[in-house]
């Protein structure tokens, strides 16, 4: 079976619903996209948690930097994967372990067979979509909406 994302209503409520967000592969340097999207899902109303090997331990836009998902002590609604396509399996086996029940990919990210492992986990899946991009084109309002 081929992956195929979600409904539009499915991702606008998958928003909606997600308090808080892990965001693998934030980066400390504002021109970065993963940046930018981490800052605009705050303003959104969103908790987001940055996820960076090279950054843990330390502040970025008032959160603490995490090395990995499962380092997070407390619990994540989704995970939102700015990595290259060949990360996204292993970074579903940490949202397995971790019990994170949604992953979202960046555009340009995609593994349909990640996807399908996920989906088989029963999480739920949006690759290839940006979140800012969606949040204009479906109008959402986010959390704090």
């Amino acid at each position: 079976m081929a992956f195929a994302n979600p409904s539009d209503a499915e991702i606008g409520a998958l928003l909606n619903a997600a308090r808080t967000i892990a965001l693998v592969g934030a980066s400390a340097n504002p021109d970065r996209d993963s940046h930018e999207v981490m800052a605009f899902l705050q303003r959104k109303g969103h908790r987001v948690i940055p996820v960076n090997p090279g950054l843990a331990g330390k502040g970025l836009l008032g959160e603490t930097v995490y090395a990995k998902l499962g380092d997070i002590p407390f619990p994540v609604d989704l995970a939102d994967v700015f990595r290259a396509s060949e990360y996204v399996d292993g970074i579903v086996d940490q949202c397995l372990a971790a019990k994170i029940p949604a992953i979202w990919t960046q555009l340009g990210v995609v593994d349909a067979k990640a996807a399908e492992k996920a989906v088989a986990g029963g999480m739920t899946v949006v690759m290839n979509k940006c979140p800012k991009i969606e949040y204009a084109r479906q109008r959402l309002v986010g959390p704090r909406g």
